[in-house]
């Protein structure tokens, strides 16, 4: 008899289906009309019903599945009662069939911290970019991301009525990602992908000092990491405080996982246990391959005005 599968892989297969019920959930609030749309701190800071309540059907249903993790979302939602039809049970059948790596093999519930973006890009969402928008879960251990899924609801939504609607990304450090096919950018071409909605001077200043080919503004950032692992940017780049670690814990272990990097503007790698602050108040330069080239020609200026 096959031993039970390791506590992390059931929490990556459940973490699965519990985006892709999320993926339907953020679909099906789009076809209404009705985005339930709230500023939160500002214009560019917003809040649909779409985030309120995949929020809530991502930490329910892992809760239930899992009550001993800490899961954190990016949301301020009463924790009252979830119905029932928001709660998702299953899991991917195909990701239990993996080995856990010997590392996390032996991890229990309360060592796990959960971080959740119901829906990265809302502003995006809203303006109608539908391919900029995903969903992450992170998972974290020792403070580090270890496993991640990014959905994608719209992904090919531009490929018209009978194309298949939406994706699962899913990584484990010591496993790989799986659902995309890795690609590596042009070599000797930078191209930079950065903020759409959050742009300043320094965010600016910086990329102009890395003298890219050409520069890439999109929302969200799970989808700036696609853009890396597919071969579409060889950077993220981004000089600025806004970014908070429910949107880089998934896309950190999806990007480990193949062999990228990301850390703070200062090179910090980020620290994901469940007392650290949520900002990640030093900005984000990620990449797929060549980190180095990139991390050497951050300005001293624009490193002095991020404080980690």
């Amino acid at each position: 008899r096959m031993a039970s599968p390791a506590l992390l892989m059931r929490v990556v297969a459940s973490a699965y289906s519990v985006a892709e019920k999320a993926a339907t959930i953020v679909r099906n609030v789009m076809a209404t009309g009705d985005l339930g749309i709230v500023e939160k701190t500002g214009a560019n800071d917003l809040q649909t019903k779409a985030d309120r309540l995949v929020q809530m059907s991502i930490c329910a249903s892992l809760a239930r599945k899992f009550p001993k993790v800490t899961i954190i979302g990016e949301e301020e939602l009463s924790t009252d009662e979830v119905s029932e039809e928001l709660i998702e049970d299953g899991h991917c059948e195909e990701i239990l069939k993996k080995a856990c790596p010997a590392q996390y093999s032996g991890i229990k519930e309360e060592e796990l911290v959960i971080w959740v973006d119901p829906l990265d890009g809302t502003k995006e969402y809203t303006e109608g970019l539908l391919d900029h928008v995903t969903v992450l879960i992170g998972i974290a251990y020792g403070g580090k991301a270890i496993a991640g899924v990014i959905n994608q609801p719209y992904y090919n939504y531009e490929a018209g009525a009978n194309a298949a609607l939406g994706r699962t990304i899913w990584g484990v450090l010591g496993i790989g990602a799986f659902g995309f096919q890795l690609t590596e950018a042009p070599a000797g071409k930078h191209i930079v992908v950065t903020t759409r909605s959050h742009s300043s001077a320094l965010v600016n200043d910086c990329i102009s000092a890395l003298n890219p080919d050409s520069v890439i503004r999109v929302g969200g950032a799970g989808n700036k990491i696609i853009q890396l692992i597919e071969g579409k940017a060889s950077a993220y780049v981004f000089a600025s405080p806004g970014c908070k670690k429910w949107d880089t814990c998934a896309p950190e272990a999806i990007l480990h996982a193949v062999g990228g990097k990301i850390t703070d503007m200062h090179g910090n790698s980020f620290q994901y246990n469940k007392e650290v602050k949520h900002m990640n108040s030093a900005g984000v330069l990620a990449t797929l391959r060549n980190y180095d080239y990139y991390a050497s020609r951050i300005p001293n200026t624009v490193k002095q005005s991020l404080v980690p």
